[in-house]
């Protein structure tokens, strides 16, 4: 998703976020709810940071707010390779491949420049 504006970035966070959550209610252990829990508050606050945005400011190009976000992608790409052991649900698993492509994208778009 090259240039990515900031309703681009909320739509693919808002959708990842909530992939995560059915995720974490889905996993089977303790260390994969954390790991779930924790990518899933680091996105929850940069959503909020996003959100303060004026919704006329939206069409401009994402820039990451939080360092959170600046951290998180070895754990997206971590997730990315356990995800067979991570997500039990089926449903929860294709969808997750789809979205985390594109939050992938955008995060390492933002990290290259």
């Amino acid at each position: 998703m090259p240039n990515a504006s900031v309703a681009d970035a909320l739509r693919e966070f808002l959708a990842l976020i909530e992939l995560l959550d059915d995720a974490y209610w889905e996993a089977s252990t303790i260390p994969h709810k954390d790991g779930l829990y924790d990518i899933i508050s680091i996105f929850t606050t940069e959503v909020a940071e996003l959100n303060k945005l004026n919704s006329q400011d939206h069409h401009f190009p994402y820039e990451i707010i939080t360092e959170g976000v600046r951290r998180v992608v070895p754990k997206l790409e971590r997730l990315e390779d356990t995800r067979d052991e991570v997500i039990q649900r089926t449903q929860t698993l294709i969808d997750f491949r789809d979205i985390v492509s594109s939050v992938l994208c955008i995060l390492e778009e933002q990290l290259d420049a």
